[in-house]
C-alpha cells in the first residue's frame, strides 16, 4: 500500500467528520450550513470513487470531479453569508455568487464541460474564497481577542482559508505548470484535506455550542417577555392617586417577581458569554 493510498483513506475519514457532526448536531438545516454539508458530501463521494471504494466507471468518476469543480466556489460562498457582517454585504456577497454562476455558464458554453473550462474557472473562484476566508479569519480572530468568543467561526475560517491557500499552489502545479509529479500532488492534495477537515469540525462543534446558548437566551428573553405581557397593572378608581405597595402579600409578591425576572436575565447573560 502506497502513502496515496494510506492518505486517501485517512483523507476520506477525515471529510466525513464534519458531514458527521453537521447532521448530529442538527445544522443540516440551519442558515447556510446545507451548502456547507453538501459540498463535503460530494467531495466524500468523488474521493471514494477515486480510491476505488464506490465502484463506478471512469466517465462517471471523470465528470463527477468536474462538477465537483463547477460547484466549489458557487456552495463555499454561499456558506460564507453565514459569517456576514451586514445586509449590505449579504447582498454584495449573493450578487458576487449570481455574477460568478453566470461567469462559470459563460465559460461551460464556450469550453463545454472540459479540464479547460475547469482550468478557467477555478482560478479565480479560489482567488475570491480566499479574500473572503481571509477578510473573516481576521475580523473573526479580533473578536475572539477582545471579547473572547466567537472562536468556532474563527476556526472554521482558518481552515478554509488553509484549505484554499493550499488549493491555490496544488491549482497552480496541477492546471497551470502541468507538473509531471501527479502522485505527489495528490499527496499533498490528501494531507491539505485532511488538516483541514478536523480543524472544521474542531469549528463547527465549538459553534454549535455558541449557538445552542444563543437558542436559550432568546427562549429566555420569550419567556419573559410573556411574563410582562400577561402582567396589566389595574387602572385606580377616578380621582384617586395610585400607589406604591411595598409591604403585604401583594407587594411581597411584586418584589418577588421583579427578583425571579432580574436573576433569569442575569443567568441568560451568563449563558450568553
Amino acid at each position: 500500500m502506497t502513502w496515496n493510498s494510506v492518505m486517501g483513506i485517512v483523507s476520506s475519514l477525515a471529510l466525513f467528520c464534519p458531514v458527521l457532526l453537521i447532521l448530529l448536531l442538527r445544522l443540516g438545516a440551519y442558515r447556510t450550513f446545507p451548502a456547507l454539508l453538501f459540498y463535503y458530501s460530494s467531495v466524500l463521494v468523488y474521493n471514494l470513487m477515486t480510491e476505488g471504494y464506490i465502484t463506478a466507471s471512469p466517465k462517471l468518476v471523470h465528470y463527477w470531479g468536474l462538477v465537483n469543480n463547477l460547484l466549489d466556489a458557487p456552495l463555499m460562498l454561499g456558506f460564507l453569508l453565514y459569517f456576514n457582517t451586514s445586509p449590505a454585504f449579504t447582498r454584495r456577497i449573493k450578487m458576487l455568487i449570481a455574477a460568478f454562476i453566470l461567469f462559470e455558464l459563460t465559460v461551460v458554453a464556450i469550453f463545454g464541460i472540459t479540464v479547460n473550462a475547469i482550468t478557467v474557472i477555478l482560478g479565480p473562484g479560489i482567488l475570491l474564497i480566499i479574500s473572503l476566508c481571509l477578510y473573516f479569519f481576521i475580523r473573526h480572530t479580533k473578536i475572539v481577542e477582545v471579547h473572547h468568543k466567537a472562536a468556532g467561526k474563527a476556526l472554521i475560517t482558518a481552515a478554509l482559508l488553509f484549505a484554499y491557500g493550499c488549493y491555490g499552489i496544488i491549482y497552480l502545479m496541477y492546471y497551470i505548470f502541468k507538473t509531471p509529479y501527479v502522485a505527489d500532488a495528490f499527496l499533498i492534495y490528501f494531507l491539505v484535506v485532511t488538516l483541514s477537515a478536523l480543524l472544521l469540525s474542531a469549528g463547527i462543534i465549538l459553534e454549535e455550542k455558541r449557538i445552542r446558548k444563543l437558542n436559550e437566551l432568546k427562549q429566555t428573553r420569550q419567556e419573559l417577555s410573556d411574563i410582562y405581557a400577561n402582567e396589566k397593572k389595574a387602572a385606580p378608581p377616578y380621582g384617586e392617586q395610585p400607589c406604591l405597595i411595598l409591604t403585604g402579600s401583594s407587594g411581597i409578591n411584586n418584589n418577588t417577581a421583579l427578583l425571579q425576572s432580574f436573576y433569569l436575565q442575569f443567568f441568560s447573560l451568563l449563558l450568553y458569554c
